[in-house]
């Protein structure tokens, strides 16, 4: 994503409107460029929505503060401060940026070893983002510049864990989607939700299963992480979080956040940069 780009104006609620960028969609390797690595730094000021694009390089976009999201398909990660995404050069993507966002991204040529050929969660480290920013936003030698590439490759690898929830298009699961889309905090139960669906639990289960590789309990549970990540970005406190997403409890709500991310919410609440 670039900050070299033509917008139009789009409201996306009656009471909000946001600023959508439209980019141009290249094939991998369509343009050249004489640095192996380089980036993009950009406080964002309004909520941005990224079309539908591609790059001809390798694209790692992080935040160094806020949270967003990047979209390749039915597939959507959230990106913040703790992770990134490797998006593959000539794959095509969409964003969604809240206003507050500090975002960056670095291009990688595609003779650059590829980090993976699929989108791919980053863990952005301290000693990465150090590399990276430093790569970004000072003034390096050639020299300089090619050992902080050098060590920046040597220290990019996929996370363990990441934030990626898979929208199901099966239209048995659409009200499923629909409303824990709208509503984070709802608990229907599988068992409610087959009563409802007049299907099968099973049904519903292997409906889950086909289209995202998740149960439905897993799949919920990841649906209301990716909510509570913005919401603690956005400077609320865990227990209150963890009711807006339906727990009971902030103990509960924290043993379920740990299990998707591999890691507590208080490492996403908002920190100054």
């Amino acid at each position: 994503m670039s900050s070299t780009v033509e917008s139009s104006q789009a409201s996306t609620s009656p009471h909000q409107t946001a600023l959508v960028r439209s980019l141009p969609k290249y094939a991998a390797g369509d343009l050249e460029f004489p640095l192996r690595v380089f980036g993009h730094d950009e406080r964002i000021r309004q909520d941005t929505a990224w079309s539908e694009h591609s790059h001809p390089t390798h694209e790692l976009i992080w935040h160094e503060a806020g949270v967003g999201s990047v979209t390749v398909g039915p597939r959507t990660w959230t990106i913040a401060p703790a992770i990134g995404l490797w998006v593959p050069a000539g794959v095509s993507h969409s964003g969604w940026t809240p206003a507050g966002v500090w975002q960056r991204a670095a291009h990688f040529n595609i003779s650059t070893p590829p980090l993976s050929d699929r989108p791919s969660a980053v863990e952005v480290t301290p000693l990465l983002r150090l590399l990276l920013a430093r790569l970004i936003c000072e003034p390096l030698s050639e020299a300089s510049h090619a050992t902080t590439e050098a060590m920046i490759l040597d220290v990019l690898e996929p996370a363990e864990h990441q934030l990626l929830l898979y929208k199901p298009e099966n239209p048995l699961l659409a009200p499923i989607v629909t409303s824990l889309t709208t509503n984070p905090a709802d608990n229907t139960s599988l068992d409610q939700w087959a009563t409802r669906l007049n299907v099968s639990t099973r049904t519903i289960t292997r409906a889950f299963s086909a289209e995202t590789g998740l149960s439905f309990s897993r799949w919920t549970a990841t649906a209301k992480v990716q909510h509570a990540v913005q919401c603690l970005a956005g400077g609320q406190l865990i227990d209150e979080v963890a009711f807006d997403v339906g727990y009971s409890s902030a103990s509960a709500f924290t043993t379920a956040f740990r299990r998707v991310t591999g890691t507590t919410p208080g490492k996403y609440r908002a920190t100054t940069p």
